[in-house]
């Protein structure tokens, strides 16, 4: 597959491979969940586990046959150094496993993320749970679903900001409680939720959430699968001021502070 603009249509044709992909990652990671993996400390400081870099050998083999042509970035392959040419563009941004404190606490709110990015943007992205099998995926506008075991596909949208206030997703681990009321002064607040991983993306697409502002540090990986999901249910995702957000900050990968934005 060469490096042009994928069509609405060719994306809708990656997402069931990219899915399975997710899927049999998923089962990977419960492997490990259900037989208690330690996790050791990167350089970064960060934990990783044996479910983290299994899973990220599963989805690097797939996207590589499925899409030979696309470079890969994972967070797992950054770590190692291993950084593809991404100048090009379009290319696939994967966290295996997101929300490793959550994997190790065991709270089952950890996800697989997949997202592929076109244009500075992420025009696909799959966020998988483990623990229960929930799957959200969207590969373009109006394409979000939720899948459940079992069940078939369901559609999902952004709700209109009740009469009450915001419901504000917040981070279960990674507190940035001073700056996010801030940011929240002055808007009418409803509850907070707290919620581990891109499952705060997923909250705030199928209408149970209305605002992620997330201003602590993430990295793209950690996003971008959530964030396609999110457009793909009709929400947004913006620095600060507003501006679009950018994708593509190699080597490093790190965001600037956002905000994830259900309806109006």
């Amino acid at each position: 597959m060469s490096l042009e603009v994928l069509s609405p249509e060719e994306l809708a044709g990656l997402l069931p491979a990219v899915r399975a992909a997710a899927e049999k990652a998923s089962a990977a990671i419960l492997r490990h969940y259900e037989a208690g993996a330690e996790a050791v400390e990167k350089a970064d400081g960060s934990p990783v586990t044996a479910a983290d870099n299994d899973a990220d050998a599963i989805i690097l083999a797939a996207l590589r046959a499925l899409t030979p042509a696309i470079p890969v970035v994972t967070e797992e392959e950054v770590a190692a150094g291993r950084i593809p040419d991404i100048s090009a563009g379009t290319f696939w941004l994967v966290d295996p496993l997101d929300g490793t404190k959550e994997f190790i606490k065991r709270n089952g709110e950890f996800t697989v993320n997949i997202a592929l990015i076109q244009d500075g943007a992420p025009v696909l992205g799959v966020v998988m749970l483990p623990v229960g099998g929930t799957m959200y995926a969207a590969s373009g506008p109006d394409t979000a679903v939720r899948g459940r075991p079992g069940q078939p596909d369901e559609p999902i949208r952004v709700r209109a900001v009740p009469a009450l206030g915001l419901t504000v997703l917040t981070s279960r681990s990674h507190a940035d409680n001073a700056a996010v009321e801030e940011f929240l002064t002055g808007r009418r607040v409803s509850q907070k939720v707290a919620a581990g991983s891109s499952l705060k993306f997923c909250r705030v697409a199928e209408g149970v959430g209305d605002v992620y502002p997330r201003l602590g540090p993430t990295c793209e990986w950690d996003i971008a699968a959530g964030h396609a999901v999110l457009l793909g249910a009709g929400g947004c995702l913006t620095l600060l001021d507003g501006e679009p957000f950018p994708y593509g900050k190699a080597p490093t990968f790190l965001n600037p502070h956002f905000v994830a934005w259900g309806g109006a």
